[in-house]
């Protein structure tokens, strides 16, 4: 086996994922996903005919996001046609998914050179669906799976995961602020500018050059201030039979019924925003060839399944399998990135593993940045291997809850 090196990572800030709101929302997927993979190219002076797959994340394939996004964007942003595409979805993990992906392609010796990464347009999700119907459960209304293993909610789940833990609202509201804080310096002391490319409308104008999402100053009086949102889904009806979100859960874990600890709100879940990320991989000797300067290598991937019916709870299992893989404990990771789809998923990981909250999600998270599905795990890579370089560190560990209980995990060292 050889390597696989990171050459390059890009990112567009994100968009408020909102039609009419958003600066981005106008944009067809295809072009925002060209504006990360014109970009990684022309940073690289790539000849794009050697670049032997582009490996895109996008969860909701539908409408301007189906057709193979990974292909229509390589061919819209002017790639050779010799460059092929593929565009996967493991829900809210494709992002880390893509580059494990070209990882296992490079480092086995079967290609080269490859860019992975991926888009979501939460704007035109939102505009798709139906105002009138209950949000979907994962399970897409299969009876028969819903008997193994119901499926509910991600927001539930979160509210779920606080009552089973006894994490409180005042925990999840502090790491949203923390959150908050921590973006807003970052984006003050340009950490992200490395990494971060403009969005231009088809008439060049600039649409977006700076994230759109933040809410720096939150306080907790603010967030004491906002309601819970997942005990009103929790009650939603989501069949003819009565059950509802909440009660899906209950039917797995019983003592819910006694009652539940509702905490997530609008400020401690993750934005709903638009963006794209590419990350630009290659072996050795291509790298050696081209005079490609490595910015880190890839030290192991690994992937992990956990409950479906909570969801939200693999991220502690894959972080562990993935430094088993690299023969590596906690005490050798520098820093470390867990998404922060709610607040309770981030708090559960740092408890769980013990972990120095100063080393985690250092640059703010998705509670205060937003989480664009399909491309955040590549924005995350992309943000440690910055920060690595900023900090003069050695390794970085990202990892994510997914739909159906899953999680990516991946540990890049600087190079």
């Amino acid at each position: 086996m050889s390597e696989a090196l990171i050459i390059d990572a890009c990112r567009t800030p994100r968009g408020i994922g909102k039609v009419g709101k958003g600066a981005l929302a106008h944009i067809h997927p295809q072009r925002l996903a060209s504006t990360v993979l014109r970009a990684i190219a022309e940073r690289n002076d790539l000849n794009t005919a050697e670049i032997d797959d582009v490996i895109w994340g996008t969860s909701t394939q539908r409408g301007a996001q189906g057709f193979d996004l990974g292909r229509m964007a390589a061919l819209d942003a002017g790639y050779d046609i010799k460059a092929s595409g593929v565009t996967l979805d493991r829900f809210c993990g494709s992002g880390i998914t893509t580059v494990n992906f070209a990882t296992a392609q490079v480092a086995s010796g079967m290609e080269d050179l490859i860019v992975a990464g991926g888009t979501e347009m939460m704007s035109l999700t939102a505009s798709m669906a139906d105002p009138n119907s209950p949000p979907p459960t994962f399970d897409a209304g299969n009876p028969h799976l819903r008997k193994l293993h119901p499926q509910t909610q991600q927001g539930v789940c979160a509210d779920a995961i606080a009552t089973l833990e006894g994490i409180d609202r005042e925990a999840v509201d502090q790491l949203a602020v923390t959150s908050q804080a921590r973006a807003a310096r970052a984006i003050e002391e340009k950490r992200f500018d490395k990494s971060l490319v403009p969005v231009y409308n088809d008439d060049g104008s600039l649409a977006l050059d700076q994230e759109e999402f933040p809410r720096p100053g939150t306080q907790m009086e603010h967030l004491a201030k906002l309601g819970t949102v997942f005990n009103h889904i929790a009650a939603i009806p989501v069949d003819d039979s009565g059950a509802t979100f909440g009660s899906l859960i209950e039917e797995k874990y019983p003592q819910l019924k006694d009652g539940w600890t509702h905490v997530h709100h609008a400020g401690n879940s993750s934005g709903v925003v638009d963006g794209a990320a590419a990350l630009l991989l290659a072996s050795p000797a291509y790298a050696e060839k081209k005079k490609l300067k490595p910015r880190a290598r890839i030290v192991a991937t690994a992937n992990m399944g956990d409950c479906p019916t909570l969801m939200l709870n693999a991220p502690v299992p894959a972080a562990k399998k993935v430094l088993e893989r690299a023969g590596l404990t906690k005490d050798d990771i520098d820093l470390w990135e867990i998404n922060e789809a709610f607040s309770v998923v981030a708090e559960k990981f740092i408890r769980d593993l013990d972990l120095d909250r100063e080393k985690v999600n250092v640059n703010g998270g998705a509670m205060a940045l937003g989480h664009p599905i399909g491309a955040t795990g590549s924005i995350l890579i992309g943000t440690v291997l910055d920060e690595l370089e900023r900090q003069e560190k050695k390794r970085g560990l990202i990892t994510m809850c997914a739909g159906g209980g899953m999680a990516p995990a991946i540990i890049i060292e600087r190079v």
